[in-house]
């Protein structure tokens, strides 16, 4: 069926909102169609004919093909099914609402209803609570607040009676601990001693004072709340719907037969049930047994049994995976699906069927490379182009193209599938029939369902979909074989390779849906990514190889080759590219490989670009630039390539001083894709025929490469034996120091297999170009596989005392702990080969747990940012309205086109244009008070206001600096000056923009390629800091207790002394740390506890000895004065008896407690470090939660000290320093792993989560309190707990965000969806003006 344009008429009904609420009995049978009593499903005839009023009933609808609805007379197809509903023959609890029941319980005296609430409090909260348009979050607030005022009340105000609390015993009963607080009153010793008589002492176990509330006294209890009173429990909406005694239930709906239906087993007789149909009939034949029991008079233990039954039976039809189920039900492998379960969970109606469908016109299949398809180009297979149909209509313009398509049929391509006539009377299929008639016949308006040909506009996708980049448009191109074909240049946004990865095809079905996929989703439009401004579709792999080998300074051509290599540079057939003129004329014509690689940039001399750039090479290390030996350093001139080879740095993607980029920037997208294209043919055919191989012979190493790395090996192994012998403070700093001696190893033996390596080195090649690997790939291949390290360690003990059975004990030398010395190509040894399968292990369990950590963070994420959205008046707000940011980042700017580090222009390239564009030097350099008058000229001709000029102040400062440092003539400025101008409004951020889900995405997709448990030694070896995905989500849950909180101190002055006394007044000192030895003198009439104190660990900590005893009698709770005497050097401790036990049993606990006693230090600070900066100054790395003791501390400035605890900065110094953090503390985790994301982004997430002026995290919990819709909210987690509650209290979902807008199937008032067109209508003149129908007799009347 051919898909209709999309016109969203706004006269025509539309969802506004949705509306919850607790449905009453009535309501019930009134939207029922019939009530169901009987037990059996089919009527005994062999025919299957459902039993009329059971659950099976036709007048429910119908769930075969074959029979039609009893109500509506509609089939399966067109009938939306009928309710009915069933009695119970007594109430029960509803398990959805238990909770809700219970707090009102707790709320209610339990003898007269009313209100546990003094009269002064109802009427306070009556008029909190009867405002009008209360926000859903402050209901749920004051609620809660009532509750507990409510629970503080323990005798009724209005009858007197006692109320105690109110608990959950067993599933789903309610006991009331009526004398809670009056345990040992009269009343309840006489209701004691009745309880005893009247039972004779055979239950003596049971407490008499508690009492069961089964649902029929809540149900009595729920009716006599008033109704004043019942508006303070906040049920329902404002218009009054929903009372508390709607919470029992007395009657259930039996949904329709459709969403539950019968399939016929085909393998034996009979049907296969729905779990909620079978419970159903037993809940029907459960009630049948209630009530014959009752009305012969049984057991009063049956009827309870019954009761208990019907319950849970009813309470499994709602949610089939309660807690407390009774034993014989848990033990069942298979419990069937509640109405629970189809609505949470990936599988679920919201997350399954809602949220995200399964489409049609969509293929899959294997990808595979392809270098002469275009960027914007995708390699279809014929096979898929004939199964992937479009609708196309039939016009004067394309009637004879169509009929070419009819004729082909659906067999050859190009063909077409259907034909559809213009009313939709007939529709054909082409494989069978006269298609010559057909096509002859063909009529403008009739639709042809044509196969998918060459151009047309496709959606290409590969999961998982990260960011918006892993969808993307590109135009077909029909091609032979069975898989997907692209350029390798555009591996990088989808994250893909050719190991066996599949990919997604789409072809859009409609005219705007093609448009709006050119104009938004096309892969040009998308070269650079939203996370930081960069390049990712760029050259990669062999392209880098091949552009690395043709611009190295060596290389040079004679005309055959050359020509032969430039002719690959043809975009098209009908493109003319130009020879340049040779570089060497004598003895014979040559030309450069940097020659022939700027035709890549301008083809011939007839094309406009010029390109400019001045950059430094992945290998630059030096200060010379251009005449740097190695040939590093780039320059592009004019779009000539002056000097440097050309590799990763200023081909590859994830850099801004690139040559695609730079063509990006200047001369627009066409111009960057065509560039890519070419060198994609060069380079590709280039390395074709000259050949790049690898091999054995490549990583042999030399004689003298073995003698120096053996020499490298033996200086490492010396150096960590001499650490490993010296004394330290703690384990952990010497084991840290070793850890970074010995991959110090494996990093110089990289650098001496690059000097001794020759350069035709193929593996050589690939790492100095940057297309694959590394000098330590290189390294370990040749020279030395390295230090394998396990979660940032050396490798632990695995036995005892030693890692392998292979070593001595207590070896803590570099073999025994995982160092290995072979390189790859000489072989491992058994205990190395060991080792490395540990540190690979690690790697694979790593990868595996990342996937789903990162996964389920940028979900939270994505759900938390969707509905934020820049607005025309550059401010973020979200669904609701709520302001979120005044400006976008502060700035107001899109980071996607942001040329510098966070800046949207580039000054020193809009310095290098200009000057290669105006050469003139005739012209005099302007002066200061010149430049000024310009920049005034310019900036009245641009006609800025000064509304805008306060938005760009920072901009416009940056500019004016760089024009006063550099040196311009006249044009030279205004043509910069007009430039950045343009540059800057182009960056504005575009109104409508969905810069939440951007930010979502920037910071959810860099987490998969950070590694998972990453230790970062702050500074100093041995004080850890969590880094990676750990930190991440640490940051954006706001937890309050962190892995390894750290606080950076810093001093009033730079002065090491004072760093010293600091670091001792805040860690943590025990007594055994500065005493020799501790113990017990025994005399005759006497006994206590001697500490020798050691007088140099004393002064080293900076104590004294009656400090130490301060702090022994403070710590030890000690109350006598003379308990501890200070002897010089020694502490006499008295052991006193205490309450509990004599002296010496005191003695004996301080013996085992002394040693650990703390003696100084800041409480909540374990450990201290004094750290030197190489500019002179000093900080205090703190490990520990007590920011605000630090602060305090003598000799720390406060101003400058910080924690990485963004808990502890809400706490201390307030909810903008935490802001801060947040932004300072994600910036700094993603950078340290070497990824870089627009600040824009970070500060958008940092002002979300502090919105609400506490720190929220994204998780769960902070989602509900910063959100207000319910749909939105049971589609991320707990999707039954938030429907219930909405329910209670009567919530409206007004559809404003992301998530309900797609669960409504309406679109989202984001991008495209944001406005609407209104249009002006003019009346037509031609209308008549008709009298109405009574006009005439009304006349007569009036007579």
């Amino acid at each position: 069926m051919v898909k209709e344009q999309f016109r969203e008429n706004r006269n025509c009904y539309r969802v506004a909102s949705v509306r919850f609420s607790v449905g009453s009995a009535e309501d019930t049978a009134r939207q029922g169609h019939l009530r169901v009593v009987a037990k059996h499903l089919y009527q005994q005839d062999g025919m299957r004919t459902p039993v009329s009023h059971g659950v099976l009933d036709r007048r429910m609808g119908t769930c075969g093909k074959d029979s039609k609805c009893s109500t509506c007379g509609k089939g399966l197809q067109d009938c939306v099914g009928h309710f009915g509903y069933l009695d119970l023959e007594l109430p029960v609890f509803h398990c959805g609402y238990f909770g809700m029941t219970l707090n009102i319980l707790q709320c209610i005296c339990k003898e007269c209803g009313s209100l546990l609430l003094k009269p002064e409090d109802k009427e306070l909260w009556r008029v909190k609570s009867s405002k009008p348009n209360v926000p859903y979050l402050a209901k749920k607030a004051m609620r809660k607040k009532i509750i507990t005022l409510a629970k503080k009340m323990h005798i009724c105000a209005y009858c007197g009676a006692p109320n105690g609390v109110v608990k959950k015993c067993g599933m789903l009963k309610i006991a009331h601990d009526k004398y809670r607080y009056a345990k040992n009153g009269e009343e309840v010793k006489n209701l004691g001693q009745e309880f005893e008589k009247a039972t004779a002492g055979k239950f003596s176990q049971l407490d008499p004072t508690i009492d069961v509330l089964t649902p029929l006294i809540v149900k009595s209890l729920f009716e006599r709340i008033s109704m004043s009173d019942a508006s303070l429990l906040l049920m329902g909406s404002d218009s009054g719907s929903g009372a508390p005694a709607d919470l029992i239930l007395t009657r259930i709906p039996v949904p329709p037969i459709c969403i539950r239906p019968s399939v016929v087993s085909e393998l034996k007789a009979g049907t296969t049930e729905d779990d909620i149909t079978m419970k159903l009939s037993e809940i029907c034949f459960l009630n049948e047994v209630l009530t014959k029991h009752r009305e012969s008079g049984a057991k009063v233990e049956m009827i309870a049994e019954d009761w208990d039954f019907i319950q849970m039976q009813c309470a499994l039809v709602i949610n089939s995976e309660m807690s407390g189920l009774p034993a014989q039900h848990m033990g069942k492998k298979k419990t069937g699906r509640g109405f629970v379960q189809r609505l949470k969970g990936k599988q679920g109606r919201f997350r399954g069927n809602l949220s995200g469908k399964r489409v049609d016109f969509s293929g899959r299949s294997v990808i595979s490379p392809d270098p002469n398809l275009r960027i914007q180009q995708v390699g279809v297979p014929v096979h898929m182009a004939k199964i992937l149909t479009y609708p196309e209509r039939v016009t004067p313009h394309n009637i004879e193209w169509l009929r070419k398509r009819v004729r082909n049929g659906p067999d050859v391509h190009p063909g077409a599938n259907f034909i559809e006539s213009k009313d939709k009377s007939f529709r054909k299929f082409l494989k069978y029939g006269d298609r010559e008639r057909i096509a002859a016949e063909l009529k403008y308006g009739d639709i042809v369902e044509r196969h998918a040909c060459d151009e047309d506009v496709v959606l290409f996708n590969r999961q998982p979909s990260l960011h918006r980049l892993s969808i993307m448009c590109h135009k077909a191109k029909i091609v032979q074989g069975r898989t997907l074909r692209f350029n390798e240049c555009v591996c990088a946004p989808y994250n893909a390779d050719f190991d066996g990865d599949e990919m997604n095809l789409h072809l859009p079905q409609t005219e705007e849906a093609k448009a709006e996929a050119l104009t938004l989703m096309a892969n040009e439009a998308n070269l650079v990514t939203p996370r930081n401004g960069e390049l990712i579709i760029s050259a990669t792999q062999d392209f880098l190889t091949g552009a690395y080998l043709l611009t190295n300074k060596n290389v040079f051509f004679s005309k055959l080759e050359a020509a032969r290599i430039i002719c690959w540079a043809a975009a098209d057939k009908n493109e003319f590219v130009e020879l340049p003129p040779p570089a060497i004329l004598k003895p014979m014509q040559l030309w450069t490989g940097k020659q022939l690689i700027s035709v890549v940039f301008r083809p011939n001399k007839h094309s406009k670009i010029n390109l400019n750039m001045r950059a430094k090479g992945k290998n630059y290390s030096g200060s010379k630039e251009e005449m740097d030996i190695n040939d590093t350093f780039v320059v592009v001139h004019n779009s000539e390539l002056m000097a440097g080879a050309l590799d990763k740095a200023t081909l590859g993607s994830g850099a801004k001083a690139n040559v695609f980029y730079v063509l990006l920037k200047d001369w627009g997208k066409e111009s960057a894709c065509l560039a890519m294209y070419r060198l994609a043919r060069i380079t590709s055919n280039y390395l074709m025929n000259r050949g790049f191989s690898i091999g054995i012979g490549d990583v042999t190493p030399g004689t003298r490469l073995v003698d120096e790395k053996k020499k490298l090996v033996m200086s490492g192994y010396n150096k960590c034996f001499e650490m490993l012998s010296k004394p330290s403070e703690t384990l952990e700093s010497s084991e840290g120091a070793v850890l970074k001696a010995l991959s110090d190893i494996r990093d110089s033996a990289g650098k001496l297999c690059v000097q001794e390596l020759h350069k035709t080195n193929t593996p050589l090649i690939m790492a100095m170009s940057g297309s694959k690997g590394s000098n330590i790939n290189i390294s370990q291949m040749i020279a030395c596989v390295g230090q394998q390290a396990l979660n940032g360690k050396r490798v632990s003990e695995g036995f005892f005392m030693r890692s392998l059975p292979h070593f001595r004990r207590n070896d803590r030398g570099p073999e025994a702990k995982g160092f290995v010395a072979n390189s790859f190509f000489s072989g491992l040894t058994p205990t190395e080969f060991f080792f490395h399968a540990m540190g690979g292990r690690e790697g694979l369990v790593d990868t595996a747990v990342k996937t789903a950590e990162t996964g389920y963070m940028q979900r939270r994420l994505v759900k938390a940012l969707e509905d934020l959205c820049c607005n025309y008046d550059m401010s973020v707000r979200n669904a609701e309205g709520h302001v979120i940011q005044l400006c976008y980042g502060m700035d107001g700017l899109d980071p996607m086109l942001m040329e510098g580090k966070d800046k949207p222009v580039d000054f020193d390239r809009a310095y290098l244009n200009v000057r290669a564009e105006f050469t003139s030097r005739s012209e005099p350099y302007l002066s200061s008070s010149e430049k000024d008058t310009h920049y005034n000229t310019i900036a009245v001709e641009l006609k800025y206001t000064s509304d805008e000029r306060l938005c760009c102040q920072e901009f416009e400062a940056d500019m004016k600096n760089y024009v006063s440092k550099n040196v311009f003539r006249s044009k030279q400025l205004i043509s910069f000056l007009r430039n950045c101008w343009e540059k800057y409004f182009r960056s504005r951020m575009e109104p409508c923009t969905a810069v939440g889900a951007l930010a979502a995405q920037s910071i959810g997709e860099p987490g998969t390629q950070m590694t998972l448990k990453t230790f970062h030694f702050a500074g100093v070896a041995s004080m850890n800091i969590t880094l990676g995905v750990p930190r991440i989500k640490e940051i954006i849950n706001a937890a309050k207790n962190i892995s390894t909180p750290v606080i950076e101190a810093r001093l009033v002055r730079e002065d090491p002394e004072l760093g010293v006394r600091v670091k001792n007044q805040l860690q943590k000192t025990t007594l055994k740390e500065i005493c020799d030895r501790i113990e017990e003198i025994l005399l005759p009439n006497d006994f206590f506890i001697l500490v020798h104190l050691n007088r140099k660990k004393l002064e080293k900590k900076h104590l004294t000895p009656d400090q130490v005893s301060q702090a022994l009698m403070k710590n030890l709770k000690f109350k006598q004065h003379d308990a501890i005497r200070v002897i010089d050097n020694l502490l006499c401790i008295f052991p006193m008896d205490s309450a509990k036990s004599s002296s010496y049993f005191v003695a004996q606990n301080l013996l085992r407690i002394l040693p650990k006693t703390q003696v100084s230090g800041t409480p909540g600070i374990n450990r201290a470090i004094v750290s030197s900066n190489t500019d002179g100054t000093y900080k205090i790395l703190a490990e520990g939660e007590n920011f605000r003791g630090v602060l305090t501390s003598r000799g720390v400035c406060p101003i400058r000290s910080i924690t990485n605890n963004i808990a502890q900065i809400q706490n201390v110094l307030g909810i903008e320093a935490a802001r801060s953090s947040i932004i300072k503390e994600i910036q700094y985790t993603m950078e340290s792993h070497g990824m870089s994301v627009d600040k824009r982004h970070l500060t958008l997430v940092a002002d979300l989560m502090t919105c609400r002026g506490e720190v929220l995290g994204i998780t769960r919990h902070g989602l509900a309190k910063m959100k207000e819709s319910v749909l939105m909210l049971a589609s991320f987690e707990k999707t039954a707990d938030h429907l219930f509650e909405a329910a209670y209290h009567g919530q409206k979902d007004v559809i404003a965000g992301v998530s309900e807008s797609i669960i409504m199937g309406l679109p989202a008032a984001l991008g495209t969806g944001c406005m609407g067109i209104m249009e002006k209508t003019t009346p037509s003149k031609s209308l008549i003006e008709r009298p109405m129908i009574f006009e005439s007799v009304c006349r007569k009347l009036e007579r």
